[in-house]
């Protein structure tokens, strides 16, 4: 059995906090075990407690690193768009697309785990963290917080209605909402 150095060690933890990251969204935390985290990056899962004290570790640095990547994608499109309220415009037409409903694994975090985050207690201070400083991108205060909301609320119903008419119109529909819910100010930093 070969030992792996503190530098292969990290790189392992950080394939297996993305990939967790990936797979609880896609198929939710309950569904989804170690086990199956390693295996999608080819590690056994006896390798997994020698990096996380538990499922819940995991679970927590996930969700974690989810809003955090999320956050800092929005951040750069604010630079690549020429300004805060073309990136909003941007990401409405990407968050309200089939595309982004049809694939949890990589989409809004907040969606991502908002099912499992409702029935476990335990990680809703990460979660209520991540929410906050999305929101906080698109608007300060009330306002972020109700676009926000709009938007993760229209993309749950889309997925969970994905495969009928309705599907598409609450896509529309929720992306015609969020469009000016956002107007009231700049967004909050830091």
């Amino acid at each position: 059995m070969s030992r792996v150095s503190q530098a292969e060690a990290k790189v392992n933890r950080e394939r297996v906090v993305a990939a967790a990251s990936r797979l609880f969204r896609e198929d939710g935390v309950v569904k989804v075990g170690i086990a199956d985290v390693m295996k999608s990056i080819g590690l056994t899962q006896g390798g997994f407690y020698k990096q996380f004290a538990s499922k819940d570790a995991l679970v927590a640095e996930a969700a974690a690193k989810a809003f955090a990547d999320n956050l800092q994608d929005l951040v750069a499109l604010d630079q690549e768009a020429g300004g805060h309220q073309a990136a909003w415009q941007s990401l409405l037409e990407s968050y309200f697309s089939i595309e982004h409903r049809d694939n949890p694994g990589t989409g809004c975090p907040a969606a991502g785990f908002a099912g499992d985050i409702a029935r476990e207690p335990k990680h809703r201070e990460t979660y209520a963290r991540g929410v906050q400083e999305l929101a906080g991108w698109i608007a300060p205060g009330d306002a972020g917080l109700a676009a926000y909301a709009t938007l993760v609320g229209g993309i749950l119903l889309a997925r969970a209605t994905a495969g009928t008419p309705l599907s598409e119109q609450i896509l529309q529909a929720a992306h015609a909402a969020a469009a000016g819910a956002a107007d009231s100010g700049q967004p909050e930093t830091g």
